[in-house]
């Protein structure tokens, strides 16, 4: 169905509004501390809306995308560690290789079917995190620290091609918003392409799809291996960002489990639904670390656990839903107003009225 010529006038200008902003951000921001939370927020929204392709369009409630992650993160520094490869193409062979592996390994997964699937998935995660905390070849739990590049003083240089930025980080923000771009079209392309109505007829009934026609398990390992892919392009930039990474940070349960969370308070299935979740929850947290003494590991968890139960209850479509009810309101106006008007005496209800 056609928008109206107002609606799409009105759509492209919100979409112009916030490039501009997102755009012009680390120019105006003052201090470090934001532009970190604002890469953060840029980062947690690109991995939500990867699992959203396989666990909002598909149905399929992963718990263990901290593995494809992980996989991006450790290819491209191990590339980067022990043959100089520039993290760009790590950051291609990361996505290739976690890609192929989400295909191999979700083969036989996508036969199990409800909380088994996502038992699965928890077990996954938690394999690879012990094969690399013990595997030798990639250092096991000491991790990899990646050495900055140094310039012809000794001094530690910035480089765009070997991802790596000492002045100031504004560089890594544009890289991490590029990548969130890629997230967001990949999920506007599979929800309005066939991929995207085959996903949602899979979601809502796999039986009936199948009976249609619809080859259920092709597109579902069509959906994680692009998760899975876009997923690992984040996994190498925070390894860049952070310049070390080791199997605690990068395939641990908590992060499968902030993924699917950010995409679940923002609303599945929708392409808005985890820029929203990304950009209330992962301030939350940061804020709440920040100022509530100690690593707040505890604390934050008790709060935007707590966000997530009330929008459980009161709205499980996510914010998204909030927010589309909230105009829906909005548009329709306020209620008719049946109060008795001066001068007026209602029909029923007051002595002689109908007499």
């Amino acid at each position: 169905m056609t928008r109206p010529a107002p609606v799409r006038l009105r759509r492209w200008l919100a979409i112009a509004g916030v490039a501009l902003v997102l755009g012009v951000f680390p120019l105006v921001v003052d201090g470090g501390s934001w532009l970190n939370v604002a890469i953060l927020v840029l980062l947690y929204a690109g991995l939500a809306q990867a699992w959203n392709i396989l666990g909002g369009f598909a149905g399929q409630v992963s718990l263990g995308n901290a593995a494809f992650f992980g996989i991006g993160a450790y290819t491209s520094t191990v590339l980067l560690d022990r043959w100089q490869i520039s993290p760009w193409l790590g950051m291609v062979a990361g996505a290739a290789v976690a890609a192929l592996f989400a295909v191999v390994v979700f083969f036989p997964f996508f036969r199990l079917g409800g909380h088994y699937f996502a038992i699965a998935t928890i077990a996954l995660g938690e394999i690879l995190l012990i094969v690399f905390t013990n595997w030798e070849f990639v250092r096991g739990a000491r991790g990899i620290t990646i050495d900055f590049i140094r310039g012809p003083d000794r001094r530690p240089a910035s480089s765009w091609w070997m991802l790596q930025f000492n002045d100031t980080r504004a560089p890594y923000y544009y890289v991490v918003l590029g990548l969130a771009v890629l997230a967001v079209a990949a999920a506007v392309v599979i929800d309005r392409a066939k991929l995207g109505y085959y996903l949602r007829a899979i979601k809502n009934d796999q039986q009936a799809a199948r009976s249609l026609g619809v080859p259920v398990l092709r597109y579902k390992l069509i959906a994680v291996a692009i998760s899975a892919a876009l997923t690992a392009l984040f996994g190498t930039f925070y390894a860049q960002y952070l310049l070390f990474i080791d199997p605690d940070t990068t395939m641990r349960l908590e992060l499968s489990v902030l993924i699917a969370l950010v995409a679940i308070l923002g609303g599945v299935g929708t392409v808005v639904g985890p820029l929203l979740g990304a950009v209330v929850l992962i301030p939350l947290a940061e804020v709440s670390r920040s100022q509530l003494g100690g690593s707040g590991n505890t604390l934050d968890l008790v709060l935007y656990g707590a966000l997530i139960v009330l929008i459980s209850v009161f709205q499980p479509n996510g914010l998204v839903a909030l927010s589309t009810r909230f105009r829906r309101r909005r548009a329709s106006g306020p209620p008719p107003d049946n109060t008795v008007q001066r001068g007026e005496a209602p029909l029923i209800g007051l002595p002689g009225a109908g007499d």
